[in-house]
């Protein structure tokens, strides 16, 4: 298991966990990041990560990105 963050570009992976405050992980869920779900990373700009969610495109912080293990 690793963060998003390491996930190389144009690669689905499945999201196994979702870490952080409760809060947090509802706002990645209402995004559509749920375990289990697929992800692929689209690009990576400054840091930030913009992927492909549940047929939706999604950017992302560095910081939410480590949340997010796959």
């Amino acid at each position: 298991m690793m963060p998003l963050t390491f996930a190389n570009v144009g690669e689905t992976n499945m999201i196994k966990k979702i870490g952080g405050s409760p809060d947090v992980k509802k706002h990645l869920e209402n995004l559509g990041f749920v375990a289990g779900g697929d992800v692929t990373v689209i690009t990576e700009t400054g840091g930030n990560v913009i992927v492909n969610v549940k047929e939706s495109r999604v950017a992302i912080s560095k910081e939410m990105a480590m949340k997010i293990m796959i």
